[in-house]
């Protein structure tokens, strides 16, 4: 092997293979000599990568950490694992790596030749992932397009079916992706409605960027996880609860859950609970699980929810 930063790079790829090579090996590897090895190994090291070496019979060398991570070089099939575990990753909302994984794979397929590419959508093609619940998977092309368009500051279309089951087409300022449990939110300003929008990312179709750059607006929020849930809570019915229960004050805090409400002591036996829910079961589940009497004020339709529950436990029991 004649072309040295073509040698070079094909002996930094080997050096990533966490084992030590002695040099006779990397030698017979790369078709040249012992020599040529230690005058290559001493470019590496002028180029900031911390080769160490090893003296004696069991020598040899090996890459180290250093103080940042050298570009990581992979053969086709390593490329082809790493894009598929990525996207498996992507897909399946892995709580901690999602977003990570969804902006690594945009990385690798920005680079990957055409060929891994194909390969890559044939073998995820050609996968079916069990899935626990009937909760709608992601496709993570998707996400990866959108995550180019937003680095990029890029204008970005695509067709969006809403919840009412229409079909739109959308040109969008795409701002952050959101992972919530398996499911993700692209925020983005929609240029046609002139506003901030959320769009669930299982709801677009064929993204593509226009290519067309764009100042980053201010988003009208904290960050864009609090954006989409903000948004989300304004699109569920909320009820204001007002509940009495024979239960000292002191001994409801904690039990309610994380945002319990307003509770108001009438005495020592018993408390009033001023609350906000979206979730009608949720509360009457906290509600029955509290051990104690308790009356319903308002709203009527968490009462009617609470005597359609009784019914059902009582013909359970009888």
């Amino acid at each position: 092997m004649t072309d040295t930063p073509a040698r070079l790079l094909k002996l930094l790829s080997l050096l990533q293979t966490p084992r030590e090579w002695p040099g006779s090996e990397l030698a017979e590897r790369l078709a040249v000599s012992p020599r040529t090895i230690r005058r290559d190994i001493d470019r590496l090291r002028e180029l900031g990568y911390p080769v160490e070496a090893t003296m004696g019979a069991e020598g040899g060398y090996r890459l180290v950490a250093g103080a940042a991570m050298p570009p990581l070089l992979l053969d086709d099939e390593e490329a082809v694992a790493i894009a598929v575990g990525l996207r498996a990753a992507a897909g399946h909302a892995v709580e901690g790596i999602e977003e990570a994984a969804v902006r690594a794979l945009a990385k690798l397929e920005q680079v990957l030749p055409s060929k891994l590419r194909y390969r890559v959508g044939a073998l995820t093609a050609a996968t079916v992932p069990m899935l626990s619940g009937d909760r709608p998977t992601v496709d993570p092309a998707v996400l990866t397009v959108l995550a180019a368009a937003i680095t990029n500051r890029e204008l970005a279309r695509f067709d969006y079916r809403a919840n009412d089951g229409i079909e739109s087409k959308r040109l969008v300022e795409p701002h952050k992706l959101v992972s919530a449990g398996r499911r993700w939110y692209l925020v983005a300003y929609d240029n046609d409605r002139d506003d901030w929008r959320i769009f669930r990312a299982d709801r677009i179709r064929e993204p593509r960027p226009t290519g067309a750059r764009v100042t980053p607006r201010e988003l009208p929020a904290a960050d864009a996880a609090a954006f989409v849930t903000s948004r989300l809570y304004s699109l569920v019915p909320t009820y204001s609860a007002v509940v009495t229960l024979h239960l000292p004050a002191a001994e409801v805090v904690g039990r309610l859950g994380d945002t319990p409400g307003d509770i108001e002591p009438i005495d020592e036996r018993t408390c009033l609970v001023r609350s906000q829910t979206d979730t009608l079961e949720w509360l009457a589940f906290r509600l029955t699980m509290l051990g104690c009497e308790f009356e319903v004020h308002e709203p009527p339709e968490l009462a009617e929810y609470l005597r359609a529950l009784g019914a059902r436990v009582t013909r359970a029991a009888s």
